[in-house]
């Protein structure tokens, strides 16, 4: 029995060899790579405390509906975590106010009454970012301010 020559393995498996012996030396270039950039320990937290962030900018966002003294009737509003809040009105002008620290708030109203006008207005730390006025029997006012 003829055993096959080295010769005849090489004939047969040259690719898979080539394959081979390429990641063989890639894997010592990648090696050598990361021994002369990569030699930095790695960066590991410590135990030292940070300093908690601290809130400086306080916003203050009311809601206010407006219309005749003798109004009634029911308003929904976002509070300063984006909850809807109800709440009902038996005499105008109503306002709600809110804080928060919070970098950006959306702040909306609803209000709907039995009167035939009413309006909502939303101020920003005493500042008005949204207005509208309805007419009409049971009037609707709807005020959104998205970057409050």
């Amino acid at each position: 029995m003829k055993l096959p020559s080295l010769f005849g393995f090489l004939q047969r498996f040259w690719v898979v060899a080539l394959v081979a012996v390429t990641l063989v030396a890639a894997g010592a270039v990648v090696g050598r790579l990361r021994t002369f950039f990569g030699s930095d320990l790695p960066f590991v937290a410590g135990s030292e405390r940070v300093d908690a962030i601290v809130p400086f900018n306080t916003k203050r966002v009311t809601y206010e509906v407006v219309g005749p003294a003798t109004a009634t009737g029911q308003v929904s509003y976002l509070d300063a975590t984006g909850t809807t809040r109800e709440a009902t009105f038996s005499t105008l002008p109503w306002s709600v106010s809110v804080s928060t620290t919070d970098p950006g708030v959306l702040a909306n109203v609803v209000a709907q009454g039995d009167s035939g006008s009413l309006g909502c207005r939303i101020l920003v730390n005493d500042k008005v970012v949204a207005e509208q006025h309805a007419q009409g029997r049971d009037a609707q006012a709807f005020c959104l301010d998205k970057a409050a």
